[in-house]
């Protein structure tokens, strides 16, 4: 809070700013405008759907298309935070053709889901569907934290899919250099998935709870902070509304299905395979070799889950893709996508390399008012 001479004592401004604040919530309720993006449903993908988003009144929206993969269990609206820190709208208001995939809700009947419906069904069914809706035209993926990983792999996987490029945000693939993982590698490698498959046979994967919970533990320093930063912040409401948003985002938090859970922690946590030969989808081994599509990589200069030591070994391990971009940002996991400060850091490099993309295919940027030129 704005202190007057430099003494702990707070400004009449402050003071009424956040006697403000407190009687908004207390009267109105939030101060975060939680209203989702408008989108229509074009195209059911095995229990997912793909959605268009609506551009605004006086934006004329043209590709090519960006599509953003949302990562296992975390919801879909991680690209939508709230009104004003929503990196789909800034996207959309850009005057970009934009969409979404959103697993929809996940639960012990999806534990037999595993890596190869996911980056070999759903994400390809989906990539084609936005390149049909867009006119035949090549797509740009958006993906963060595992949604980045899913794209990689959809792209090595099947490199005759229709994909310009991919933006991986927050994407760990070496997972030695994730603080929370070093401990539990010994005990994984020795265990393989075991722990894993047991968890899914019981329970079908990761509940609900406990995926919200694990999310929690691995930012408890900021969970623990959290009073005294509100009230020291009572009277920004900016700040405020900014917590209310991550507090609706992490209560959709959904279930890990079973088979996905037994790969993954296989794959990544004993092996730590994506720094390596790659992942078994399918019956075979897809590598980040296999990438051939342009690629830029986004890490969090305070990312405990997705160090910048876990995401920049990209640099090395697209070694077939044509241009490999790296990049630092400020903030935390989820904060480097959709903080407060993202919108002068992230959204400013990944607004470069769209613009890139549709100078790529031929296409003119297009802004708010402007028809884009094929």
């Amino acid at each position: 809070m704005e202190m007057d001479d430099g003494a702990m004592i707070p400004s009449p401004r402050t003071l009424r700013a956040a006697a403000g604040n407190v009687v908004h919530k207390v009267l109105y309720g939030p101060l975060a405008d939680l209203r989702p993006m408008p989108a229509a449903l074009i195209e059911e993908v095995e229990g997912s759907a793909v959605y268009r988003y609506r551009a605004p009144r006086g934006v004329v929206p043209a590709g090519p298309p960006v599509l953003f993969v949302p990562p296992l269990a975390a919801p879909a609206r991680c690209y939508d935070l709230r009104r004003g820190c929503s990196l789909a709208e800034h996207v959309v208001e850009a005057g970009r053709l934009s969409y979404l995939l959103d697993y929809g809700p996940i639960d012990y009947g999806d534990r037999d889901l595993g890596l190869r419906e996911w980056v070999g069904e759903v994400l390809p069914r989906a990539v084609r569907a936005v390149s049909a809706d867009a006119g035949g035209q090549p797509v740009q993926l958006v993906g963060w934290c595992l949604g980045g990983v899913f794209a990689l792999l959809a792209a090595a996987h099947e490199p005759g899919l229709p994909i310009a490029s991919v933006a991986a945000i927050a994407t760990p693939v070496d997972v030695s250099a994730v603080p929370p993982a070093a401990p539990l590698r010994p005990l994984a490698r020795v265990t393989g998935g075991a722990p894993a498959a047991l968890a899914g046979a019981l329970l079908g994967g990761l509940p609900r709870p406990v995926v919200k919970r694990g999310y929690q533990l691995l930012a408890i320093d900021k969970y623990v902070q959290r009073p005294y930063q509100m009230l020291t912040n009572l009277d920004d409401a900016e700040f405020l509304a900014q917590i209310e948003a991550v507090d609706h985002f992490t209560d959709a938090m959904t279930a890990y299905p079973g088979r996905t859970l037994a790969e993954l922690y296989r794959g990544l946590l004993a092996d730590n395979a994506l720094a390596g030969d790659g992942l078994v989808i399918g019956g075979r081994r897809v590598g980040l070799d296999g990438v051939r599509v342009p690629v830029l990589a986004v890490a969090g200069r305070r990312d405990g889950v997705a160090p910048v030591a876990a995401v920049e070994p990209l640099t090395r391990l697209l070694s077939s893709s044509p241009d490999v971009r790296f990049t630092e940002a400020d903030g935390g996991h989820l904060g480097v996508l959709t903080g407060r400060s993202a919108r002068r850091t992230t959204w400013t490099h990944l607004d470069a390399w769209l613009d890139e993309g549709t100078r790529r295919h031929g296409i003119r940027p297009s802004r708010r008012g402007a028809v884009a030129s094929v």
